[in-house]
């Protein structure tokens, strides 16, 4: 870490993680009014410069456009005077992240690689089912955490997404999905799940604004229902995320015995499995209707036993909660020192799970010949130096 590397303080009681606090200014100096809650964009507006009642009729028209209508550009906006259309143009933008490619796997699963105005790169998945389908939701370019079977934890963490940045994925996928005028029936994007690239709870406030106006009936009008936050047990913040934002919880669990989880989840060393359920126990909102996730990968020889079934079992009766567990066979990546449990051993995983009353499904894997699984997430970019994409940049230009 450099002497001038700025930290960036973490809620609760974990160490400053070296990255840089948000965004830095757009190169051309506007405004994106895309993830600003309304009374900031009427603030945007006065700020530069408009009448205050004009500011008043104007948020209210560019948010409809933005979040019902689905507009990229102020010109499109036919009921804001076309004389004023150049000026919104000058001050500020409605700008989406950049998509640098799209991928769509066998299965359906879509993914995109996504760039900042400031030139950093992350991931977004789109998992489309007979009845759903599911967008997962990037909250950091990069990880912190470190989980040693996830690939996405190998890269460094760059900085938080902005606001902008992460319901922008959402109306990426609208768009790709041809899902304007906003509809809240016959939707194919009918859930989200921020479980991409980064942990949340480490950028509380951002994915905190972004997702009341993707909860906003006048926003892009998912109910909180649909929205499921992962977490891998930021202790300090899961009240507040309940309080706050009231969405669905999911725990990155992964192991049941210390020594284990403060292996593939170090985190544990900071927050303990105990002080985790206790606090999952305490979840505002959760009940039998709406239980508490906890995600298990399997790894084999490793976690998988049926002793760590049976003290899974034991673990969730004992803080009475609500729960059902996923059961996610692991992804391989290049260089990852785990395989995948045999398909007998998860199946005697969950049968012992099933039978002590909890639901435990083996989550299919989706998206795997497009590295869009679970724990997959690494952007392509940062897989090429940095030389590489400027001879690549350099060949199309020529």
């Amino acid at each position: 870490m450099s002497a001038d590397t700025p930290l960036m303080p973490i809620p609760g009681k974990i160490d400053p993680v070296p990255t840089k606090r948000g965004a830095p200014a757009r190169a051309d100096g506007k405004v994106n009014l895309v993830g600003l809650p309304k009374a900031q964009v009427r603030e945007a507006l006065l700020a530069a410069g408009m009448a205050e009642k004009q500011a008043k009729l104007r948020s209210k028209q560019i948010w409809h456009w933005i979040y019902n209508r689905g507009a990229m550009s102020f010109e499109e906006m036919t009921d804001i005077a076309k004389a004023q259309r150049p000026w919104l143009e000058d001050h500020f933008t409605i700008e989406r992240p950049e998509v640098v490619e799209a991928q769509v796997s066998e299965d359906g699963t879509r993914k995109w690689l996504l760039r900042t105005h400031d030139s950093h790169d992350f991931e977004m998945v789109f998992i489309p089912d007979a009845d759903r389908g599911t967008l997962c939701v990037s909250s950091q370019v990069g990880c912190t955490l470190n989980c040693s079977f996830c690939h996405t934890g190998t890269m460094r963490l760059v900085r938080n997404l902005e606001p902008s940045e992460i319901v922008g994925q959402v109306m990426l996928a609208r768009d790709a999905l041809g899902e304007w005028p906003s509809r809240p029936e016959g939707r194919m994007l009918t859930n989200i799940v921020m479980m991409g690239m980064g942990e949340p709870l480490y950028n509380f406030d951002n994915v905190s604004q972004a997702l009341h106006i993707v909860m906003d009936g006048e926003g892009l009008g998912l109910s909180k229902r649909r929205i499921t936050l992962s977490t891998s047990g930021v202790v300090p913040m899961i009240e507040k995320c309940g309080d706050e934002i009231g969405v669905n919880l999911a725990v990155s669990l992964h192991a049941v015995r210390k020594d284990v989880r403060d292996e593939i989840v170090p985190l544990n060393r900071k927050y303990g499995i105990e002080e985790l359920l206790e606090a999952c126990a305490a979840y505002p909102g959760a009940n039998n209707a709406r239980r508490i996730t906890f995600e298990y990968v399997m790894l084999k020889d490793k976690n998988d036993s049926d002793e760590d079934a049976r003290e899974l079992v034991r673990l969730i009766r004992h803080y009475k909660l609500p729960a059902k567990v996923n059961l996610i066979p692991f992804n391989p990546w290049p260089g990852a020192g785990y395989e995948c449990s045999d398909p007998e051993r998860i199946k005697s995983f969950s049968n012992i799970v099933f039978e002590g009353g909890i639901s435990a499904p083996v989550r299919t894997p989706r998206g795997r010949d497009i590295d869009a699984a679970c724990g997959q997430l690494k952007t392509a970019a940062e897989k090429k130096s940095r030389a590489e994409r400027d001879r690549e940049a350099a060949a199309q230009a020529d």
